[in-house]
């Protein structure tokens, strides 16, 4: 039953339930971690340790995203490419292992996004969004997904085109949202554990 399509609430009290676990383990387990990144980013770069964002939830309703900072503050661009001079040394570390995307458990946890789900967006880009595409936002957001594979080297795709706001909206939101359309047409609890074991090997690797 776990690996056909979705069926209604049977699926979704499937998929909160694991968020609620897995998150909760996570936090619990992986405090340690999140310790010894925060008092790095203390001791290297002051404070704040946490950054927070304003993204799109499900149903279009804002919430407040958290991650480890990982760039110095200031204004720029919401979207970052290879060698962006506002990331810091330790925040070059975090990226690449998607250690800066811990603190996102919280999130999971409160029910803000799931384990697995569309990558959420500042309003900025949701309103790039096609009519055909808004369905993205008929589910919770996630910290993986089909496209969060597919684009893991999203800052160096970026770096590859000279203006990366341009390149973003007309190259890679548009492949983001086709992907994000299929997870959600296709998604249940066997397609969920793929994507994670995949992710999870993807960062290994």
């Amino acid at each position: 039953m776990l690996c056909r399509k979705p069926s209604g609430s049977m699926y979704e009290f499937s998929k909160r339930a694991f968020d609620i676990i897995s998150s909760l383990l996570g936090l619990v387990l992986l405090s340690p971690i999140f310790a010894a990144i925060a008092l790095i980013i203390l001791i290297t770069d002051g404070k704040p340790i946490i950054f927070k964002q304003i993204r799109v939830g499900k149903g279009g309703k804002p919430f407040t995203i958290y991650k480890f900072r990982t760039m110095r503050q200031g204004k720029g661009l919401s979207i970052t490419q290879k060698g962006d001079p506002r990331i810091t040394p330790i925040g070059r570390f975090l990226r690449k292992y998607k250690l800066d995307e811990l603190p996102q458990l919280w999130n999971v946890l409160k029910g803000d996004m799931s384990v697995v789900g569309p990558r959420p967006e500042v309003p900025e880009y949701v309103k790039y969004f096609p009519k055909e595409m808004e369905g993205v936002l008929s589910v919770r957001p996630g910290l993986t997904d089909l496209a969060s594979l597919v684009f893991i080297n999203e800052e160096e795709v970026l770096a590859r085109f000279p203006d990366p706001h341009e390149a973003y909206v007309s190259y890679v939101l548009p492949r983001k949202l086709k992907l994000n359309m299929i997870y959600i047409r296709n998604r249940n609890m066997c397609l969920d554990m793929w994507i994670i074991f995949k992710t999870l090997k993807r960062l290994l690797k």
